[in-house]
């Protein structure tokens, strides 16, 4: 009888015509899409220096990646004699990789879970260690590093009940996948407990990495600068990373939608979408309303009667909630799950956000508990909330207040994760002082 990895890598196969076609339309409005294909298939041109082991990172996108900071910081000052290997999935996570750590790191597409791509892979770089963030359980993946002797640690990992049940419901695969894994370092309690019950072994809580990110000097001086081109005098509204399915129903047309029954000239609204390839489709949507609007990569000040600025920029964030009075959180309007709430209280920048948080449900509950967000049921009462709090500064400033201590309170994952992954790499310099030792025979007579 054929294993369910088996059936699993088979469909894969199946599927590989349609990668190619989405790569191919995705590559229409993001080109960067049609670029380093071959590394996708473990095809690399990259060579790592022999005399230093390499310890891996795959952070998928754009927040997985500012999430690494305080750890790569923290790693490459533990381990000078290794080079830092981080992998992503989306162009937009690869570039922000490119402005956070230049040339410090190496950084490539993780391969598509093929047996022989992953392999490939694998034999290239030989890491000592690997680390995938949050919940990035790749079947083939996990089950060669098992097969190879690497370690391999779930980290900052989370899993909402919507995403177990889904897990569950293939529990024959599911099930050794996460047993496969040396340990699992989760953000939360009952993320722990829900890996635990889907297979997981040596499951520990870390915390949060995303609450151990410092602003830089660089980007607080740019959001300064942001503030005076927006008006001193005026009142800013950040809608940040705000999503859509299509343009008409997405979370910028809801927000203009219940901006029409303001009259309130003070007011700057700013909306950032969360994917740059949606910078001009925001616009035109701004312009079939005949919205006057600015668009930030213009880099002019702001006229009194502009009601909209666009972030059409890459890699500000944090400089638009220092430039921000208050932040919407977009992804929460509609049921993508929400977006990191951390980074604008991080500035002291007080949160609203909308109903669907089930990406950020424990951050979500701890900053509205202690007054640093405020959770609000659709558009019309963001605004209002809005409203209410702009005109109200000791409301808004006690806001801020409560949002660093938010913050401050819950430091501490990366060394957490940290002694976590000193015992992992510790543990891989004894086993390759024992190469005879191998893999444990159920695991390899799994491989396929």
């Amino acid at each position: 009888m054929l294993k369910p990895r088996t059936f699993y890598s088979l469909a894969l196969y199946l599927l590989l015509p349609y990668i190619f076609i989405r790569l191919a339309w995705r590559g229409r409005k993001q080109p960067e899409y049609l670029h380093h294909i071959g590394e996708r298939f473990g095809f690399y041109s990259q060579q790592l220096n022999s005399d230093k082991p390499a310890i891996w990172l795959h952070a998928v996108s754009v927040g997985e990646t500012r999430a690494t900071q305080s750890l790569v910081t923290q790693l490459r000052a533990s381990y000078p004699g290794h080079r830092i290997l981080l992998t992503h999935t989306t162009p937009t996570g690869r570039a922000a990789s490119e402005q956070l750590y230049g040339n410090d790191v190496m950084r490539i597409y993780l391969p598509y879970d093929y047996p022989f791509a992953v392999r490939r892979f694998l034999n290239h770089f030989r890491p000592q260690l690997g680390m995938l963030m949050e919940t990035e359980i790749w079947v083939n993946l996990i089950h060669a590093c098992r097969h190879n002797n690497i370690p391999l640690l779930l980290l900052n990992a989370r899993m909402s009940e919507k995403s177990a049940k889904g897990y569950a419901s293939f529990a024959k695969l599911t099930h050794p996948t996460l047993a496969a894994l040396n340990a699992v370092a989760a953000q939360t309690d009952d993320d722990a407990a829900r890996l635990t019950r889907l297979g997981a072994n040596n499951v520990t809580v870390m915390g949060n990495l995303k609450f151990d990110i410092d602003p830089s000097e660089a980007m607080l001086t740019l959001g300064t600068q942001l503030r005076e081109q927006f008006g001193g005098q005026r009142k800013v509204l950040l809608a940040a990373s705000t999503r859509a399915n299509s343009i008409q129903d997405g979370e910028e047309a809801l927000l203009l939608d219940a901006l029409q029954q303001v009259n309130d000239p003070g007011l700057l609204v700013v909306i950032v979408p969360r994917h740059p390839q949606r910078f001009d489709e925001v616009a035109n949507l701004l312009e079939q309303r005949n919205i006057k609007y600015q668009r930030r990569s213009a880099g002019q000040s702001i006229a009194a009667d502009t009601a909209i600025v666009l972030g059409d920029s890459m890699g500000e964030m944090f400089a638009y909630y220092a430039a921000a009075d208050l932040a919407f959180i977009g992804g929460s309007l509609l049921p993508f799950g929400g977006q990191n709430l951390i980074e604008s209280c991080a500035v002291g920048t007080p949160v609203l956000i909308g109903p669907h948080t089930y990406n950020f449900t424990e951050a979500t509950r701890l900053a509205t508990r202690c007054g640093a967000a405020i959770q609000v049921q659709d558009a019309q009462q963001l605004i209002a909330e809005a409203q209410r709090l702009l005109a109200d500064t000791s409301s808004l400033g006690e806001m801020h207040t409560q949002c660093l201590n938010f913050v401050g309170i819950n430091r501490g994952a990366t060394d957490k994760a940290l002694h976590i992954i000193n015992g992992l790499i510790d543990g891989s310099s004894e086993q390759s002082a024992h190469p005879n030792q191998g893999p444990d025979k159920e695991t390899a007579n799994h491989e396929s």
